[in-house]
Order: structure tokens, then C-alpha cells, then sequence
């Protein structure tokens, strides 16, 4: 089983909720620390931990939207830096190249489980002769399950912030180290 370090400088987590039930807000992470251990030739028994830095949100394109959902409201980032994701089973399809990914998400303190729909988008060496595979993952989530309740009815109906949330990783990461066979 080989050990794989998620590059931070080439992984992102997106998230997205819908605004006022007409339109769709996104916004992202970009610092992503955590580990894969992946054996292409047995997905099956593969493993994820990945630690969002909450503090590392980018622009939603607005700055007063982006310092609420810092804020005690929602991410409440001062006392709760990060979001974690641990899997608990690993689910291939047939060619390996794609799987669902049970895990423990928590955010504000609160774990629930998720499945991430996730894909081997490749893997390859490097010009500086690392060796690189690329991870994209998806699951949607209700934000209310993880203590993330702040919102306003709309006077024609609905809510200005929607239940929903997606999120989506895409991360590079980098063989560290290759268990050898037994």
C-alpha cells in the first residue's frame, strides 16, 4: 500500500449552496493538508484523512458574505480552524478508477457520515521526478445536520440560504513512501 501526501499547493475544497432558491453562491478552500494510501492494483483497501483549514477560505465575491461565513454563524472559524474527513470503507467500481468513499466529515465539531463520489483522475511523474496522482471527490450535504442553521425567510417564500451544500475536492498528491509486498 503506498503512501500519498495531498499537495497543498495543488488541492482545492469548493463548496456551493444555492441563494435566495434563484441562484448559486461558491467558495472555496485552498489549504488542504491530509493522506491517501492507495494500491491502484487493490482500491478497495484505500484510505483518505484530509484537514480543511477553515482560516484559508477564498472569495465568494463579497467580502461581508465571506467575513459572515467565517463567523460564529456558520464556520465560526476562530473556534473551529478546521473540517476533517476520515474514511471508514472504500467502495471501487470494477476498473478502479472510480469509488465511493465512506468517511466521518466534521465540521464545527459536529461528525456525521458522507459519501464522497470520487475518481482517479490520473497518475504520473513530474519534471522534478516526484511521482503525482490527481483525486477528484463530491457529496452533498445538509448543513443543518452540522450545526450550520443561521438564515432568513424570504417574504415571497423560501430561505435566503438553502439546506444543500455541495462540496468538491480536487487534490494532486505525492507518493511518499511504497509498503513493500508481503
Amino acid at each position: 500500500m503506498a503512501k500519498w501526501n495531498i499537495d497543498t499547493t495543488h488541492a482545492q475544497a469548493s463548496f456551493a449552496a444555492r441563494h435566495m432558491m434563484i441562484t448559486t453562491v461558491r467558495g472555496s478552500f485552498n489549504k488542504i493538508t491530509g493522506t491517501i494510501e492507495f494500491d491502484p492494483a487493490n482500491p478497495a483497501a484505500a484510505s483518505v484523512e484530509a484537514v480543511i483549514d477553515t482560516t484559508s477560505m477564498t472569495s465568494t465575491g463579497v467580502e461581508q458574505r465571506d467575513q459572515h461565513l467565517q463567523s460564529p454563524d456558520f464556520l465560526d472559524v476562530a473556534n473551529f480552524p478546521t473540517i476533517t474527513f476520515k474514511s471508514t470503507k472504500i467502495e471501487p467500481n470494477a476498473a478502479g478508477t472510480e469509488a465511493k468513499i465512506h468517511g466521518d466529515l466534521t465540521i464545527k465539531g459536529v461528525t456525521r457520515p458522507v459519501v464522497l463520489e470520487a475518481e482517479l483522475l490520473g497518475q504520473g511523474k513530474t519534471p522534478f521526478g516526484t511521482t503525482v496522482a490527481g483525486f477528484n471527490g463530491k457529496t452533498k450535504i445538509n448543513r443543518e445536520d452540522f450545526g450550520l442553521t443561521w438564515n432568513m425567510a424570504l417574504e415571497t417564500g423560501g430561505w435566503l440560504v438553502a439546506k444543500d451544500i455541495t462540496i468538491e475536492l480536487d487534490v494532486e498528491a505525492v507518493l511518499a513512501t511504497e509498503a513493500a509486498p508481503a
